[in-house]
């Protein structure tokens, strides 16, 4: 029998945060059929802040990445929390990354691998995925990413 996939974030140290509730006229994900639409999830919050560092400027890309390793942790908590299990993921699908970046950065796929890498690492193959990365002159809340993906289950 193969591990569970929380006993595999346990083996990895990885423990999934609390879900919080969307902060708009949205809901953090919708099921049709077998798919699950997840919403965009952003990081790192900032509730005020009169300038919002910049990919590419006062944020590295490695830094950048490291956000989004914690926005995948934040939609496997909502992927959980959606299908009750981890386990019922058939196929990470699809993947939206966006990048609040300087206008000449263009490490955008570097940022977003933060995401790719750890659903890999998590679901094996069934964590591959196709995806798109794009820069964006802002994002809500100051996040320096944000990202969104489609999830088939069983």
């Amino acid at each position: 029998m193969s591990e569970s996939i929380d006993a595999k974030l346990q083996s990895l140290g990885l423990a999934l945060p609390a879900v919080t509730p969307t902060r708009g006229s949205f809901k953090a994900y919708v099921i049709s059929g077998n798919m699950l639409y997840l919403a965009g999830k952003g990081a790192p919050a900032r509730e005020a802040a009169d300038h919002v560092p910049k990919v590419g400027a006062e944020v590295s890309a490695a830094q950048a990445q490291a956000y989004a390793k914690e926005v995948a942790l934040n939609q496997l908590a909502v992927i959980k929390d959606a299908l009750g299990s981890l386990d019922r993921v058939k196929q990470v699908v699809k993947v939206f990354g966006m990048v609040n970046a300087v206008p000449d950065f263009s490490a955008h796929t570097e940022v977003i691998n933060g995401f790719s890498d750890l659903m890999v690492q998590v679901f094996g193959a069934r964590g591959e995925h196709a995806r798109s990365a794009i820069g964006v002159g802002s994002l809500p809340r100051g996040f320096a990413v944000e990202i969104e993906a489609v999830i088939e289950f069983s």
